[in-house]
């Protein structure tokens, strides 16, 4: 009988076990649900007057560089210059040698020469020829009274036929003398204004000749950089092959495509006589807008910057990234690219700490004093005192709670 209970006995004891275990525990506390608020920074919003900059890339061009080219035809005699070297007004950049110019300018000099010697000789022919037609006309004059005391003496049978036919020839030699002699006088005007013009061509060619034997020995017309030497000493050149070339450092000018959109701007500006100014990314070099090229095409207009102070190493043909400052701009923020979201949206803490979507006007871009690069906007969502909410929340959205910590600090120029 007693092993048929003691099954029972425990199973009632562990279940008397269970209930004073039950009835004996602690209560539990109450959970009640919270919302979640997520910590962002926070900048005060304080709209005033920016300048965007226009981030461009440029090359580095030198509109006043001199290609130098053989005046005449010759052997390369000096060529004291290197590639890249620095030189000042005056010094030689390169000579061709004497033994092949002075040939040049003797055959030149010689033509003026014989062209002088052949104007003189016909004025002495013209004096002669003026002094001779006067005997010549005497001789005619004689020869037709002979012709005429013949004709008597014939019609008398005093002189025969022959005598009769010398005295008409004899006239008639003379006259054809006269006239011969009366048209080299009536042709020496033309024949003096013909020498005159081909003395004058000789003359010019000359001229032309000791400007170009002059240039054959090129200095440099001012300070500058040596580049595109394709010469040596002892080569021969034909006239107008290139040499070489000089560029001043200091004339360098950046050319940069801007988009479209700012073109205007910047030229209305320009306009008004405002100073636009670009610096490099590392502030070594500085440049001025000064103008646009004539023409454009669908990716923009280029525009021309000039280089203000000295190159400092700068190149032509180098690639330079630059900001360009456009146009001061009235009630504007600048904030850190992380505050926007898509392409125009930001968003402000409401007085609850939750956050407000708002859209804005993308104006430009900014540099904060740490050299960071800042997004300017505006926008009349953009009140004074307001907190911009400046972290990027990838789950952020209207009515979001958010807690602020320590605002931004950093300020853009």
């Amino acid at each position: 009988m007693s092993k048929r209970l003691l099954p029972l006995i425990i199973l009632a004891l562990g279940v008397l076990g269970f209930l004073a275990l039950k009835m004996t525990r602690p209560e539990p506390a109450e959970v009640s649900a919270s919302e979640r608020s997520w910590r962002v920074s926070t900048q005060r919003v304080e709209p005033g007057s920016h300048t965007p900059l226009l981030p461009l890339y440029g090359q580095v061009v030198a509109p006043e560089q001199l290609d130098v080219t053989a005046t005449l035809a010759g052997r390369i005699d000096a060529r004291p210059v290197s590639e890249g070297q620095r030189v000042q007004a005056g010094d030689l950049l390169v000579a061709l040698d004497d033994a092949d110019i002075e040939p040049v300018l003797a055959q030149a000099r010689a033509q003026v020469d014989d062209l002088k010697a052949q104007l003189a000789a016909e004025q002495v022919r013209h004096r002669n020829d003026s002094a001779a037609i006067r005997s010549e006309r005497n001789i005619r004059d004689n020869a037709s009274r002979q012709l005429e005391r013949t004709k008597a003496l014939v019609q008398r049978n005093l002189a025969s036929q022959e005598d009769l036919e010398a005295a008409t020839d004899a006239l008639a030699r003379a006259e054809l003398t006269v006239s011969t002699r009366q048209r080299a006088i009536d042709e020496h005007p033309s024949r003096v204004q013909s020498l005159e013009a081909k003395l004058a061509q000789a003359q010019a060619n000359l001229a032309t000749i000791e400007r170009d034997a002059q240039r054959a020995r090129l200095t440099a017309p001012f300070d500058g950089v040596v580049t595109g030497i394709q010469v040596a000493p002892g080569d021969l050149v034909a006239r107008n092959e290139p040499l070489l070339s000089l560029y001043p450092d200091q004339s360098l000018e950046l050319r940069a495509r801007v988009p479209a959109q700012f073109r205007s701007e910047l030229l209305d500006a320009l306009a008004r006589g405002e100073a636009l100014s670009a610096s490099s990314k590392d502030g070594s070099h500085r440049f001025e807008l000064v103008r646009f090229a004539g023409t454009a095409d669908p990716a923009g207009t280029e525009a021309i910057l000039a280089l203000v102070g000295n190159g400092g190493g700068l190149r032509p043909g180098e690639l330079l990234p630059v900001n360009l400052q456009r146009p001061e701009r009235a009630n504007t923020v600048a904030v850190p690219f992380s505050a926007l979201y898509g392409a125009n949206a930001l968003y402000l803490m409401t007085d609850d700490q939750r956050m407000q979507r708002i859209t804005v006007e993308r104006v430009g871009e900014a540099r904060a004093g740490n050299g960071e690069r800042w997004l300017l906007v505006a926008g009349d969502a953009l009140e004074p005192g307001a907190q911009l909410i400046t972290t990027h929340l990838p789950n952020a959205m209207t009515g979001l709670k958010v807690e602020p910590v320590d605002a931004a600090g950093e300020s853009a120029e």
